[in-house]
């Protein structure tokens, strides 16, 4: 894999990525893979293909989280926090939260209002949540690619 770093990312701060137990992929504002630290980059080699369409629904089975990354006004891409992997069986705090949203909304039939309820969030809460963890339900009532 090519390093594709933005301009923005110092050496420090690429030290840094590299020293986190979690995995942490940078996507370029196509969604291509721009960087993977150590941890990611060991999770990359089981992921089938990194094609943007494909990638972030199988991370989002995993339970990594999504946030933009910005300086300033101009968006650089998407930061991919993926869980540590050397904790084999034991699930993350985010993990089980993406856990008991999918199985309130399946038991809620998709009903977000409702959900956010039985869960004791906002439904804008949810909806955010839901977007951090790449779900979306399509047609045929299963979940599937990121929104």
């Amino acid at each position: 894999m090519v390093e594709r770093l933005p301009a923005a990312f110092s050496p420090l701060a690429r030290a840094i990525l590299e020293s986190l137990s979690e995995g942490v992929l940078i996507l370029d504002t196509a969604g291509e893979v721009a960087y993977a630290n150590r941890a990611a980059r060991s999770v990359l080699r089981d992921v089938n293909g990194n094609d943007p369409q494909t990638l972030l629904p199988q991370l989002a089975r995993i339970g990594a989280r999504i946030a933009p990354l910005w300086i300033g006004g101009a968006k650089l891409g998407e930061a991919v926090y993926l869980p540590p992997q050397d904790d084999a069986g034991k699930s993350t705090l985010a993990e089980r939260e993406r856990h008991a949203i999918i199985l309130t909304l399946e038991a809620t039939g998709w009903k977000l209002t409702e959900s956010a309820r039985q869960l004791g969030i906002s439904r804008t809460t949810l909806w955010r949540r839901l977007r951090a963890y790449g779900l979306e339900r399509d047609s045929r009532g299963r979940w599937s690619k990121p929104s």
